[in-house]
């Protein structure tokens, strides 16, 4: 696969033109906390109609797949979020669609893909895997949106940092969780072209770290990869085609802890009246730290998808 470079700027407001009938301009809001490390602010992108900034980058790259593919259909490999971006695009668009999803996926997840009308194709997780670095699953059939490292996801999902910067002009950095780098990578392309002094960190969970693992090597790592309730981001390796990418354009990784984690979510449901997936709160922790500065701090909270029980537990204290 030949390394990715930055999106260019024209390629990320052209993406916001095609996908302007179906993914939100979400909020951008201010948390106010007394004792907070920064000036913090949350991009919610757990808003959007299928609880997650997929939608974004699903959507630029079905609508740039061209005519011929509306007959194929599309299907990708995801734990769940990217998989509904595909499968609500292919039902608006009506086309098929199929979705090869680890066999530990969260059930949350799995009841939003049979409501949209996906086939789902479960596979141990080290094939799953095998799925994202292949980019291909012999035996279906239609376009394969990769969930990472397409250019027109990435510039898809470079979307919300032209939101951002047009909310919070001065943002001094913006924290992003880190699952195969499409989301920080696209965001962080808009800001160089719009804010270059703005820095943009990854945020990696303990249990599945391989961007921080990488960037102290100083070359992709693999990792031992532990399952947790954070599904949504953490995989065994930095994918080959996105380290230059991911190297280049970020400031570097946040690794925060799996009990960080459910505080932040506990935080958000409690003062900002938000429901975030694991994912989707590792941002605000890995903010809290302090570590992406003191300044103006976005934390992007990418997904809101998560299954009732495990929100249930961490609200009430505990870990999943």
């Amino acid at each position: 696969m030949k390394p990715l470079e930055p999106i260019p700027l024209a390629e990320i407001r052209a993406a916001r033109e095609r996908i302007a009938g179906s993914a939100l301009r979400t909020p951008l809001v201010r948390l106010e906390l007394e004792d907070a490390p920064a000036e913090l602010y949350l991009k919610l992108e757990n808003l959007q109609p299928i609880g997650s900034f997929k939608l974004r980058g699903a959507g630029n790259a079905m609508a740039c797949a061209g005519r011929a593919a509306l007959a194929r259909g599309f299907y990708t490999a995801s734990a769940g979020n990217m998989a509904q971006g595909v499968a609500w695009n292919a039902r608006r668009l009506g086309v098929a669609c199929a979705v090869v999803v680890p066999e530990n996926a969260p059930r949350a997840k799995l009841d939003a893909l049979e409501r949209l009308g996906a086939r789902i194709v479960p596979v141990p997780y080290e094939r799953w895997w095998q799925v994202l670095v292949e980019h291909r699953y012999p035996g279906l059939e239609g376009v394969f949106i990769h969930p990472v490292s397409d250019a027109a996801v990435i510039a898809g999902n470079g979307t919300i940092g032209l939101e951002i910067h047009e909310d919070l002009p001065n943002v001094d950095a913006v924290v992003v969780p880190y699952g195969g780098g499409g989301l920080s990578c696209g965001i962080a392309s808009a800001l160089r072209a719009l804010r270059p002094e703005a820095r943009v960190f990854a945020a990696e969970v303990e249990t599945a770290a391989p961007l921080a693992a990488s960037l102290a090597a100083g070359e992709p790592r693999a990792i031992e990869h532990r399952a947790s309730f954070v599904d949504g981001i953490g995989g065994r390796s930095v994918l080959a085609e996105m380290w230059p990418l991911a190297s280049a354009l970020l400031s570097g990784s946040i690794v925060v802890a799996l009990a960080e984690i459910a505080a932040a979510i506990r935080l958000l449901a409690t003062r900002a009246r938000t429901v975030a997936e694991g994912a989707g709160a590792a941002a605000l922790a890995a903010a809290l730290t302090g570590k992406a500065g003191h300044g103006r701090v976005v934390c992007v909270v990418s997904g809101g998808n998560i299954d009732a029980t495990k929100l249930a537990k961490i609200l009430e204290g505990g870990l999943p």
